[in-house]
C-alpha cells in the first residue's frame, strides 16, 4: 500500500509580540535529530526518549509525525502509525488502518490552537484519504491536573478537536475502551477507502456475537 506523505508548513503567533511557531509535517528523522525536545513534553516519556521515539516512527513507512516548533525546539507533535501488536487494532494487519496515537503540547503552548492545527495539518491535500485513521481515548491519559477540567469537560474537548478532521464516535466492544464510560474510539474514513477494509474494521470494533 502506497502512504502518501506531502509535506506543508504553516506559522502563526499567539501575539504580535510572541515568537514564530511552525507547525509542519510529515516531518522526516534527520529532521527530527537536529531539534531538541520542550522539557515539559513528558507526557508519556522523558522528553529525550519521547524525540528518540518519534525519530523511530518518522522511519517507518507508515509512520507520520507533525510537529509544532519554537526555532529548533519542538513545543508540540502529533504521531501516525500502526496500532501496536498488543492491541486489538492490529488484528487482521490491515494496511490500511492508521492510528493517531499522540498528541502533546508543551504548557506554555497551550490554548492557542496547536493541536488542532497540528492534526489538520496531517490531513491536507487529501493525503489521508486511502485510509482508516483511528484514536482511542483513555481518560487516564488526559491531563485532568494541569487543565483543571472535568473527566467530561475534557472528553467534550478531546471530540471537538478530533471532530475538527472529521473523526466521529463509533463503537466498540473493546474492553479497556468499555471500562470507563468517558472513553471513546474515535474514527475518519477516507473517502477512497475499499467497503471491504471498512467490513474488516468492523469485525475488529465488535468481537463479541452479542453485539450484533
Amino acid at each position: 500500500m502506497q502512504h502518501i506523505k506531502i509535506y506543508h508548513s504553516h506559522s502563526l503567533r499567539a501575539a504580535p509580540d510572541q515568537p514564530e511557531i511552525i507547525i509542519e509535517g510529515p516531518v522526516s528523522a534527520e529532521t527530527l535529530q537536529e531539534l531538541v525536545m520542550h522539557t515539559k513534553l513528558d507526557a508519556f516519556r522523558r522528553p529525550k526518549e519521547q524525540l528518540e521515539a518519534l525519530v523511530e516512527i518518522a522511519q517507518l513507512p507508515e509512520g507520520r509525525i507533525i510537529i509544532a516548533r519554537d526555532g529548533s525546539t519542538i513545543v508540540g507533535y502529533v504521531t501516525f502509525h500502526y496500532p501496536d501488536e498488543i492491541e486489538r487494532w492490529s488484528q487482521g494487519h490491515m494496511q490500511d488502518l492508521i492510528e493517531l496515537g499522540a498528541i502533546e503540547v508543551a504548557d506554555d503552548y497551550r490554548s492557542i490552537g496547536l493541536g488542532k492545527k497540528m492534526i489538520r495539518l496531517a490531513f491536507e491535500d487529501e493525503q489521508m484519504e486511502n485510509i482508516i485513521c483511528f484514536t482511542t481515548e483513555y481518560y487516564w491519559h488526559w491531563d485532568l491536573e494541569t487543565s483543571k477540567l472535568t473527566v467530561w469537560e475534557y472528553r467534550q474537548m478531546m471530540e471537538r478537536l478530533m471532530k475538527s478532521i472529521d473523526m466521529i464516535w463509533f463503537a466498540t466492544d473493546d474492553p479497556e475502551i468499555c471500562s470507563h464510560p468517558a472513553n471513546c474510539l474515535m474514527v475518519r474514513i477516507g473517502k477512497k477507502v475499499p467497503i471491504a477494509s471498512v467490513e474488516q474494521f468492523d469485525r475488529i470494533r465488535f468481537q463479541q456475537r452479542f453485539m450484533y
